[in-house]
């Protein structure tokens, strides 16, 4: 394996483990938006690197407050999004996504 594959090889690798695992663990264990690792964000379907940076750049300003927060300040996050990530666990301060929660 070449140098210049490494880092993406690693990435996809780091991404199958952690889906992997939030699969076993099921939609039951929730994954709480404002704790989550790069690497569990990595692991929720429909959340590539480009779009887990942003959401942790966004939360160094300060954790989400809610759902509707989360949509305002990470851009490509629409309420179908939102409900597609719900449905894979992930919380906002333990909250899941309802339509009423924008």
């Amino acid at each position: 394996m070449s140098q210049a594959h490494a880092p993406t090889t690693r990435s996809a690798i780091r991404r199958l483990l952690c889906g992997a695992a939030l699969l076993a663990c099921g939609a039951s264990q929730a994954l709480e938006l404002n704790e989550a690792t790069e690497a569990q964000l990595d692991g929720l379907r429909g959340l590539g690197p480009s779009s887990t940076a942003r959401i942790l750049q966004a939360r160094e300003a300060g954790p989400f407050q809610s759902w509707a927060d989360f949509m305002a300040r990470v851009k490509g996050i629409k309420p179908a999004t939102a409900a597609k990530f719900s449905a894979q666990g992930l919380t906002v301060q333990g909250a899941t996504y309802t339509p009423e929660s924008k």
